[in-house]
């Protein structure tokens, strides 16, 4: 495992909570452990470590921290919680987000995607930290430029789907909102560097 093979929204199974690093937020030891995973963020470390995400019990708790590589005993990727199979299988196939991520996984799409956010999560751990409100985040994996044509018909069919739906689109520079950059032309492009404001989210900047 080392450090350049993940990437943001991963979710990682660390040894202990002694890997955990550099977190200060004093409900992370009441409500974390081991048995639970933390989310890779973007971020930069000097130090080689990985950026991760904690997340609590209520949607305020998040809290950054580091963790080393060889502390990391299993990971999980968004594109792995999308087997349409395991979908339907799920104890959470009754809610509406994953109802919709199952239509979506029956779908052949040109790219690779992935689910994130709090269904990405109870999917992978089988905590019900989803309901019937909860939003379905969503990934596409675009290493290359994607057709926008394509990209409006993924997005007209999460404009019409049974609960809010949002996509990152995770590009070699970072990522940006799907929508924003259909709508405007141009979106905040995440980087490891911090956002900026781009019209080509592929077109690399030096």
């Amino acid at each position: 495992m080392t450090s350049s093979s993940l990437r943001p929204h991963d979710l990682l199974w660390l040894t202990d909570r002694s890997a955990l690093q550099g977190v200060t937020e004093s409900w992370v030891d009441t409500v974390w452990h081991a048995g639970l995973p933390v989310v890779v963020r973007r971020d930069v470390d000097e130090q080689g470590r990985i950026p991760v995400g904690v997340r609590g019990l209520r949607r305020d708790q998040r809290a950054p921290g580091w963790v080393d590589a060889q502390q990391v005993v299993r990971v999980v990727t968004p594109e792995q919680l999308t087997d349409a199979q395991a979908l339907v299988s799920s104890p959470f196939i009754s809610a509406p987000p994953v109802q919709m991520a199952f239509q979506l996984a029956q779908h052949g799409w040109p790219w690779v995607w992935g689910i994130t956010g709090s269904v990405g999560y109870a999917l992978a751990t089988g905590i019900p930290v989803i309901h019937a409100a909860s939003d379905l985040d969503l990934l596409i994996r675009a290493p290359q430029p994607l057709s926008r044509d394509a990209l409006m018909q993924w997005q007209q069919r999460l404009d019409t789907a049974l609960c809010r739906a949002d996509t990152q689109v995770e590009t070699p520079s970072g990522g940006f909102a799907l929508n924003e950059w259909l709508r405007d032309g141009q979106a905040l492009l995440k980087t490891r560097q911090g956002p900026r404001l781009v019209s080509d989210p592929w077109r690399r900047e030096d």
